[in-house]
């Protein structure tokens, strides 16, 4: 993310330079679904691992 720049962030090829606000929200609603999932399989790794000691 590039923060309030409004430049797209790089958020893929052919995009508009200018994104709404709108849009804007769902990035990062996507963003902030992906860390949670994320945050998740790195718990479960960590219960894994430690299941092995």
């Amino acid at each position: 993310m590039h923060g309030d720049c409004n430049c797209g962030g790089g958020y893929g090829y052919g995009m508009r330079s200018f994104l709404t606000k709108d849009e804007k929200i769902e990035i990062l609603k996507e963003y902030q679904k992906n860390l949670e999932e994320e945050a998740k399989g790195v718990a479960e790794r960590i219960k894994e691992l430690q299941k092995n000691n």
